[in-house]
Order: structure tokens, then sequence, then C-alpha cells
């Protein structure tokens, strides 16, 4: 008998037709199985928790370290950047070496990177430390959910994808109050350390656990390896050493007063990103497996839609970086305070991640263009309120209702935004695209710190001593900043009109539209 197909969590499951009702029965899990996730679920915590909470951090870094202001956007940007980087090639290993193995690895060296990150005495010794945290953190993502595929049978996985959902959710909202709390409680001169310490006793449980909890055998058949575990190391070269060439200049420019070498540095940037399509066409032209499929980018939606993951997450990730630094080092609020300004935010951003699965079956696309438009309104809101209030009257009782409302809508973008974008590409593809997905989002996260923090930091200047000064060209900064991202999700609302506009089968199967 043929099996009928019922979508379920996001995934297609086959049931058995037959002549009298069936009883539906929970599948059998092992109990060892649960016990997994949690340790998976334990580094993928980590990972987003840091994306996030060194964003209070940051004032007091700049302070006890005597940083530059290019530091502050190197400790966000690079550690988005490396971990995006990582993604792709970390994947197709684990596929040959067993994904356990990967993960523990990549648990390993993010444990001992966060204790680096929390030694370091200078502005080097930090970005360094920080950036082999973000590609340890792109090692060890990837395997979560192979592992998670390897795990559960197709009935449980949906359930198991959701509480995955949930802790990516949690993790991200969570990280700048627990920032704020743990500087309030130590002290900002040695609280910053402890913001990267406390990966230390989660990563050491984790790594325990890891060994005697995870499959040792998460690893493709032989067959399959041959066909996904090759990699493209001089495509990861170039597009690596491309996207750097881009980023330094980004960053450096303003705070070096855009020298000849900024500009020299943005073109070799921009050869080397060509040089690396071209070189991914040669491989894809001798049946070699390019890191990045150029077939993928023959679908104008598809390409589209890598374009729109790049332009919002450079919007929605540059957000609490302005407000973090206009609230301690302009406003002169302490980190927890700054900190308690993202409740609002993380609340929309829980409530609407609750709900998208559902409204994303009912509403098709337009989930997406509900919840990029929120955004939007949210950030032009905050713009006019930072824009029209008197610097030293604003509270964050100004932002609670734009921060709500930006965050309801990044709730509703984010968990749907994937299946949308690879539903342009065919099945067999998905694969990849998702990838590349994951990839571009990265990147757009590191482009737009450094975007914005150009743009703060170039555009700050203090007129006169006193408190008074300091909020006047603090607000100033972060008004102009607040407006460039603001026109990032202005331009990634239109290009949600690239995707399909519903998903077949919950899945990236067909999509209509």
């Amino acid at each position: 008998m043929k099996p009928s197909l019922k979508p379920s969590g996001g995934f297609v499951v086959g049931s058995p037709v037959t002549s009298t009702p069936a009883t539906p029965t929970a599948p059998l899990v092992p109990r060892r199985a649960w016990q997994a996730l949690i340790v998976l679920l334990s580094g993928m915590f980590m990972a987003l928790l840091d994306t996030t909470i060194v964003n209070v951090a940051l004032p007091s870094i700049r302070t006890s370290l005597d940083a530059s202001e290019a530091t502050l956007s190197w400790i966000i940007s690079g550690y988005a950047l490396a971990f995006g980087l990582a993604l792709i090639p970390a994947g197709r290993v684990g596929d040959r070496v067993g994904h356990k193995w990967v993960f523990f690895t990549g648990l390993a060296l993010f444990t001992m990177a966060s204790l680096a990150c929390g030694l370091a005495q200078n502005d080097l010794q930090l970005i360094v430390a920080r950036v082999v945290q973000g590609l340890a953190g792109g090692m060890f993502v990837p395997a979560v959910t192979a592992v998670i595929q390897l795990m559960f049978p197709p009935a449980a996985r949906g359930k198991a994808f959701a509480i995955m959902g949930s802790v990516i959710g949690v993790s991200t909202a969570l990280g700048p109050i627990v920032g704020g709390l743990i500087i309030e409680a130590f002290g900002a001169a040695d609280g910053w350390r402890l913001v990267f310490w406390v990966n230390l006793p989660i990563g050491i449980l984790a790594l325990i656990a890891t060994v005697f909890l995870l499959p040792a055998g998460a690893a493709l058949p032989r067959k399959a390896q041959i066909s996904r575990a090759n990699i493209d190391w001089l495509g990861l070269v170039l597009i690596s050493a491309g996207l750097v060439a881009l980023l330094v200049p980004l960053i450096e420019g303003e705070d070096q007063g855009w020298p000849l070498w900024t500009f020299l540095t943005l073109a070799a940037g921009a050869l080397l990103v060509v040089a690396f399509g071209a070189w991914e066409v040669s491989v894809a032209k001798r049946d070699g497996s390019p890191l990045v499929p150029p077939h993928l980018f023959s679908h104008p939606a598809f390409t589209g839609g890598v374009i729109l993951a790049l332009v919002y997450f450079a919007a929605f990730t540059s957000i609490f970086f302005t407000i973090s630094i206009l609230w301690q080092a302009g406003l002169g609020h302490s980190a927890l305070e700054s900190g308690l300004v993202s409740i609002p935010f993380a609340i929309g951003t829980i409530l609407g991640a609750s709900q998208s699965d559902r409204l994303a079956k009912q509403l098709g696309r337009s989930v997406l263009l509900v919840g990029v438009t929120l955004v939007t309104i949210g950030l032009i809101w905050i713009w006019l309120v930072m824009l029209l209030t008197t610097p030293g009257d604003l509270t964050n009782w100004h932002l609670l209702p734009p921060l709500f409302i930006a965050g309801l809508g990044s709730g509703l973008f984010i968990a749907p935004n994937v299946s949308f974008i690879v539903a342009t590409v065919d099945r067999s593809e998905a694969g990849g695209a998702s990838g590349v997905v994951g990839v571009m989002q990265r990147v757009g996260s590191a482009v737009g710190i450094a975007v914005i923090g150009s743009v703060f930091f170039g555009s700050l200047t203090v007129t006169g001593p006193g408190a008074d000064a300091l909020a006047v060209a603090f607000t100033h900064s972060a008004t102009l900043a607040m407006a460039v991202s603001a026109g990032f999700a202005v331009i990634a609302l239109v290009l949600v009109f690239a995707l399909p506009k519903r998903v077949v089968g919950n899945g990236p199967a067909a999509a209509d539209g």
C-alpha cells in the first residue's frame, strides 16, 4: 500500500493506509537520545548566547583595555564572520569522520577560547580569541542538527527541532540580561571577563557528557561520503580572504581616517569574491564538490532570498550594538540597565517565534512580510524617538513599544525564513542551499556591525565636558546608526517578495508562486 504523506513539525512523515482507523502511537525514542539532545543544545545555547551577551560588555571592555572603537566592532563582527565561514566545511568533515568528534573538538576549542577571551590583556589578544571562539562555534553547531537527524525517528524529529528552536530564542534573548547581571554583580573592571567565563562550567560538563552520551557512529554511509564530504579548500580560502578584505576597511577605515590602503583592500576583497565565483564554476564543471554550488544561483528567487538573509541579519543584529553603547557610554547607565532595555525585544521574539510555524502554514510568505514590516516599523520608531527626544530625557520606557514590535516581527521572520528561501530550489539541492543561507546570515551580522560601527564612531564628536555633552554626542551618533539599520530593514522588506508565496508540504520540496 502507498503511504499517506502528512506534514509534521516541518518534516514529511509517512503513515500506512489501512481499512480501519489506526490508533496513533508515540514514536519510541530511547532516553539516551533525549539526554544527548540536552548535551547538544547546551553547546547551541553557549554559541548563541555569545552572539548577544557581549553587547552589554562592550563599554566595560573599552574602558578596561583602553580599546579602540574598531576593536568593539571586531569583537562582534569577527565572531560572526568566523562562525559563518566554518559552518559548511565543518558539516562536511562531520559527514566523513563522525559528527560526535567534530562536536567535541569544536566545543573544546570554544571553551578554551572563552577562557582566553577572559584572560586577554589587550585589544589584539581579545580579537584573536574571539575569532577562534567564532570558528569553534561554527565547527560544532552543524553537528547539532546532523546528530538530531541521526538519533531521532522522523515522527519525533519535529519535537526535537521545536525544542532546539526554543533554545535558540531563549539563549539569544537572555544574552544582554545575563551579561548585565554579571557586570552589575562583579563590577565593570573585571565583570566583562566573567561574561566569557560563564561558558566554562557549561562547556566542561557538556564535554564530559559528549563522550558518554553522543552516538559514536554519527557519520554518513560511505557512499554518501564520497559525494558530500570532499571539501573545496581553495574555495574556502578565496571566500574567507575576500570577506576579511572587505570587512577590515569597513571596521578600521573610519578609525584610521580612510587612508589609501582601505580602498585598495576593498578593491582586493571584491576581486577575491569574483575569483571565488569563477573557481566555484570551474569546480562544478569538473564534477567536483564546490563549497557553494553555482547552479543554486540559477534560481533568481534563491539569489534574492540569500541577499534577504544577509540584509535582514545586518539590520537586526546591529540594534543592540548601538543601544548598548549609547545607554552606557553616552547616557551613563549601568550594564544591567542596558541589558534590561532588551527585555521587550526578547519577549516579542519569543512570542513571535512561538506562533511563526502555525502562521507560516496559514499565511505562507505573508508571515515573513508581516515580520519584516514589524521590524521596519520598530526600527523607524526607535530612530524617531532618538531624533525627537532630548538626549538627557531618553529612557527605556521610550523604547519599550518599538522594541516589542521589532522583537515580535523578528520572531515571526527568523524561524521560517530558511524554509522559504530553500523552497526556491529543487528538493535535491536543499542541503547545500541551507548551508549557504546559514553562512550568509552570519556574514550579514558581521557586515551589519562593521557598517553600523563605522557610522556610529565616525560621526561621534564630543564638543564639550560633562554628561550633557556626552549624551548629545552619543545620541546623535546612535540616531544615524539606527537610521542605517532601518534602511537595511526597508531593503529586506522589498526582498521578501522574491520568495515563493508558500512552501508546499511545510518543507523545501516545492513552492507556489
